[in-house]
């Protein structure tokens, strides 16, 4: 009985083999399970037969964000507060910044680190994390200084962004909304000043269409090579909080320049040429009777200032242009260091290429007479040029 069966289920296998593989071509898709499932089963997947090949604009895109990541540092700060019941609250707050020197120097936005008082926790691209000091913040320009104490340090590269064009390519790495690692790419659209969230001017800020979110505060801009340019740090969203293709970075030649003072005095001791001064136009220039049809005309020398020192004047006889008071009579400002002045911006960035001690050139215009003056720049103190 036993015999009988096994030899039945063989008959059964073997018949079954014999009649599928002896099949005619075309009758081989019908199935005994009917026409229905034949029709849902022919599924046929296209695949590739090797790796994809990047092309040269995606591989420069690949190549320049394996080079920088491991600069780029999430910066998480702890702040403590009072609730509505006055209770103690821990709260934090979440930016970008990137690593200076093996030495653990991290460069980032003032409003990133801004009242910290319950410390500052650097995390890098290998998910370690570290306690950060702050070495010197500079609140005018929106910039902090930290340093960790870490092993195997990879450093950026500093790029001069004193040449940057509109219609450049620039990318930004940082950690958007605290997605850390994230790239994203576009171009400069406009260099310009700008007024920074706490009312501050940011002189040749680069406007970029790159996405720049909240998180992306403090992170580096690059151009195509991997080298900083700026220093992203605000969007212009319109109140929505989040990229609308309007995104301002801190040149870095900015950064350059308070970098010395950051480190040696925890502050940065701006220069000044101690004046208080007015923008003169071409109209009120011929108002007024001037040489120049432009510069800035000294309003008031700063006692003890640079200016004074120089021997440079300020107005004597006070005028009104509508309602507003101004003093006339004083040196008008053509030029600093060769360079046309039209309004206190102009000296503004000037200034941001100087500390204070240099010496710079100043050019003025004095009744009918045009001269050129050195002056020993000293340190600004309240709202002075």
């Amino acid at each position: 009985m036993k015999m009988r069966r096994i030899l039945l289920i063989v008959l059964l296998v073997g018949g079954f083999w014999y009649v599928t593989a002896h099949l005619p071509g075309d009758l081989r898709h019908l199935s005994l399970l009917g026409s229905h499932a034949a029709e849902g089963s022919g599924l046929t997947l296209t695949e590739a037969h090797a790796a994809p090949e990047y092309d040269s604009e995606e591989q420069n895109n690949i190549a320049v964000y394996k080079r920088v990541l491991p600069s780029v540092v999430n910066i998480t700060s702890t702040s403590l507060v009072f609730n509505f019941f006055y209770g103690a609250v821990p709260q934090q707050g979440q930016g970008s910044g990137f690593i200076l020197d093996k030495a653990g120097h991290v460069l980032t936005n003032y409003h990133v680190v801004e009242n910290a008082n319950r410390g500052i926790e650097v995390q890098l691209s290998n998910k370690h994390k570290y306690s950060a000091k702050v070495i010197g913040s500079d609140h005018t320009h929106d910039l902090a200084l930290l340093q960790i104490d870490a092993p195997n340090l990879q450093p950026v590269t500093l790029a001069d962004s004193s040449g940057l064009a509109v219609g450049q390519k620039v990318y930004a790495i940082g950690n958007p909304f605290g997605l850390a690692g994230t790239m994203t790419r576009g171009i400069i659209s406009s260099i310009r000043s700008v007024r920074g969230a706490e009312g501050a001017p940011i002189e040749d800020a680069i406007q970029t269409d790159a996405a720049i979110n909240p998180g992306n505060s403090g992170g580096p801009l690059l151009n195509w090579h991997g080298e900083v340019i700026g220093i992203n740090t605000m969007i212009a969203s319109n109140g929505a909080e989040q990229s609308s293709g309007i995104g301002f970075a801190i040149p870095i030649n900015t950064a350059k320049a308070v970098l010395a003072d950051l480190t040696r005095y925890g502050k940065v001791r701006r220069p000044s040429l101690g004046i208080s001064s007015f923008a003169i136009g071409p109209d009120l220039a011929q108002q007024l009777g001037l040489a120049a049809d432009y510069g800035v005309l000294i309003q008031k020398v700063i006692p003890g200032g640079a200016a004074e020192r120089a021997g440079l004047h300020g107005g004597n006889e006070q005028a009104y242009l509508g309602n507003q008071p101004i003093m006339i009579g004083g040196d008008l400002i053509v030029a600093l260091d060769g360079q046309q002045v039209t309004d206190p911006q102009d000296i503004s960035e000037v200034m941001d290429r100087h500390q204070a001690g240099d010496t710079v050139s100043v050019s003025i215009v004095r009744g009918r007479r045009q001269m050129t003056i050195k002056l020993i720049l000293g340190e600004a103190h309240g709202q002075t040029t």
